[in-house]
């Protein structure tokens, strides 16, 4: 069995189910196979109609007197039906599953699961799943539950796995295992299992093949960067005791130990290829700063990617700050940058030593003379066609050392796969000075009694003496917004409605709100859908003091540094997540002034833990541990790099399996002959090279 035919070889696959298919990325024999349940229902136990409680319910029952009807109001369909057994009946409804209409046979038998709760003046089965009592294997009671993809539904895919059943005993094993067809046996169970212990083995074999994969991915990324060449630049330590004597504060011990790990790897003639990872605040600018200082000196160029153009400039006038007096050429170069042919034949030229820039830097004709180290600041904002563009621009045959810096903090288990192929240097420490962020739940009853005062009470206070204020008096504000037009529902981490249907409040209408409610302050929108000269300007403005309070959507989240930013509020807390709240706090607290996060929820709803756990602590580390826990890593890695990490079973937060994988993947790897024998799982690696490799 060929696992890389079309999925259109199945049977039961034709045309029009292979399209849609192919659309949700089930394109291959492979893939088909590997579209696992979601979850499993239990039909061992159904309730008797006649004992039923409100809660999550299943019940053995016939259906008949279906019914479909539009609602007024909204703009959705709803299904009708009654359930019966022989001790009762009851009514059940669907929302928007007019489909439902066509499922049932009144004839036979059904497994009906999902809440019987009060709803519109009576008890009903709200939306329940639907399984034939005939389909399931009685020996277990069990029924898989698959993610519906557009129009094919989990019991679509119960139905196309049963067509295909006796080929799973043709699949081949990918991995070295102890024992032979224990791949086979796995997808089989994970589809058909006899038993709950039997479906967990084989999801903990499946979990144990995808870390393989990623782990053997990111070695053969540390390989592959070993045998390229660089240019050596030798640490000088008096020149870098002259350059942190200069400096205005002290370093932090993370700094110091940070730099020292990016100037030993600077010395080998192997490129550089570090991480480096700090919280919001942890001084990675001038870690960066040191680095592209010892190399200019050696006479090396540098180089400084950032995503955005404000962000660019930031950088630009701090590191121009900081190098000038050494009588280090600094320029900027972004699309809106004048003069931009003088300014690449410089660069070209090596008259300019550190060019700091956006996209722009990726252009065919931006050259360099001698590139030699490459800063890329939030890493995860460019794909690896981006930075290997400019990795690519340092002399032939040589490899510019590499450091990428990103300030969402890696949980220790993810940068162990991950990031398997390069080091991690890390800053755990806030430099002196830099004030905690006081953050609090408040729910909208309290706006008017407690947050309008408060932000008065900030706007009303002197301009932290670190920000650029050109107010006599005041310190700004951010306040973050879910949407950029009116309406829509609001939705949890989920999917579901918040606070009982509460309507998102849009950047619009809230900034029309404030500025209601602070007629006398200058109040102003940013979101993602404006032009980026327009969002420049904007932000500008409220970098200079011109604005007193931005209402943003989380365009803000990433590198956007005003000191006189003292309070953010960020409205349906409930509908971000915890790394994301964590940066979007982190856009306050970057001066001197004591600064405040509220986490604004509709407040008919308990917080949940992770706006609890944000509230009591401010450590970043702690926090993305506690964060892998609660949403698993794709959530997470979506927020650290361009393209999904895609683990479809695996947990990073099982550091026990993790462990196994990595022993087995070296003592695969100590076996060239692997690399011929495994001839699928080496075909596989390029997906998982492309998504952990930065060089």
């Amino acid at each position: 069995m060929n696992l890389l035919d079309s999925v259109e070889e199945l049977k039961g696959v034709g045309p029009k189910t292979a399209k849609i298919l192919y659309k949700y990325g089930i394109r291959t024999v492979k893939d088909f196979f590997y579209n696992l349940p979601r979850d499993y229902e239990n039909f061992e136990a159904p309730t008797s109609i006649s004992e039923i409680r409100p809660g999550k319910v299943v019940i053995r029952g016939k259906i008949d007197s279906l019914t479909t009807r539009r609602a007024r109001k909204r703009n959705l369909s709803i299904t009708e039906g009654v359930i019966r057994d022989k001790t009762g009946a009851i009514k059940t409804i669907w929302f928007n599953q007019s489909y439902r209409m066509r499922q049932f046979d009144p004839d036979k038998e059904y497994y009906f699961t999902g809440n019987y709760e009060f709803k519109n003046g009576r008890y009903s089965l709200i939306s329940p799943s639907a399984a034939l009592v005939s389909d399931i294997d009685p020996s277990s009671g069990l029924s898989p539950v698959y993610v519906a993809h557009g129009s094919l539904k989990s019991h679509d895919f119960k139905r196309l796995m049963e067509k295909s059943r006796d080929q799973f005993a043709k699949i081949p094993d990918l991995l070295p295992t102890v024992r032979t067809g224990i791949r086979k046996d796995a997808l089989f169970f994970a589809h058909f299992p006899n038993s709950l212990k039997s479906a967990q083995g084989a999801r903990d074999y499946l979990a144990y093949e995808e870390l393989f994969e990623l782990i053997l991915a990111a070695r053969l990324n540390r390989r592959e960067n070993e045998k390229l060449k660089a240019t050596s630049i030798p640490f000088d330590a008096s020149r870098v005791k002259d350059f942190v004597g200069r400096l205005p504060f002290k370093l932090t011990n993370a700094q110091r130990l940070a730099s020292w790990e990016i100037f030993q790897d600077m010395e080998k003639d192997t490129p550089m290829n570090r991480l480096l990872q700090g919280d919001v605040g942890s001084g990675k600018t001038m870690v960066a700063a040191m680095a592209a200082y010892e190399a200019v000196l050696s006479g090396a160029q540098v180089a400084l990617l950032a995503p955005t153009a404000i962000l660019a400039t930031q950088h630009y006038e701090k590191l121009r700050d900081l190098l000038e007096p050494f009588k280090i050429t600094v320029a900027l170069l972004t699309g809106a940058s004048k003069n931009k042919k003088n300014l690449k034949e410089n660069i070209k030229n090596g008259k300019i030593s550190l060019v700091i820039g956006t996209h722009a830097l990726l252009t065919d004709d931006t050259e360099f003379l001698a590139l030699g180290l490459v800063i890329i600041d939030e890493q995860h904002r460019f794909g690896v066609e981006q930075r290997q563009k400019l990795v690519l621009k340092s002399p032939s045959e040589l490899a510019p050392h590499l450091l990428a810096m990103t300030a969402t903090p890696i949980p220790r288990s993810l940068q162990l796969t991950l990031f398997g192929d390069l080091d991690v240097s890390v800053l755990n420490e806030l430099p002196k000075g830099r004030q905690p962020i006081s953050t609090k739940i408040i729910t909208e009853v309290e706006t008017k009694t407690e947050l309008y005062p408060k932000m008065q009470e900030v706007l009303n206070k002197k301009p932290d003496p670190k920000g650029k204020s050109t107010k006599a008096h005041g310190q700004q504000i951010y306040w973050i917004c879910k949407t950029i037009e009116d309406g829509g529902a609001s939705l949890g981490m989920d999917g579901s409605k918040l606070g009982g249907g509460s309507e998102v409040v849009s950047v619009k209408k809230r900034t029309k709100r404030l500025q209601e409610v602070f007629p006398d302050k200058v109040v102003e929108f940013l979101h993602g859908k404006m032009k980026p000269a327009e969002k420049d300007e904007v932000m500008g403005r409220f970098a200079n003091g011109k604005i007193d309070i931005l209402v943003s959507t989380t365009v803000v989240e990433v590198g956007v540094d005003v000191p006189n930013a003292t309070l953010m509020v960020i409205e349906n807390a409930e509908s971000y997540g915890l790394a994301q709240l964590h940066q979007l706090r982190g856009r306050v607290g970057r001066g001197s002034s004591m600064s405040f996060c509220y986490l604004l929820t509709s407040g008919d709803i308990p917080p949940s833990r992770r706006l609890r756990e944000l509230e009591k602590s401010s450590d970043g580390f702690y926090l993305a541990e506690i964060d892998l826990k609660l949403r698993g890593p794709g959530e997470i890695y979506g927020s650290l790099q361009h393209g999904a990490l895609d683990l479809k079973i695996a947990s990073l937060a099982d550091t026990k399996l993790i462990h196994r994988a990595q022993v087995d993947v070296e003592k695969f790897l100590q076996n060239p002959e692997n690399m011929l024998k495994y001839k699928e799982l080496m075909d596989g690696m390029v997906k998982y090279q492309q998504l952990t490799t930065l060089n």
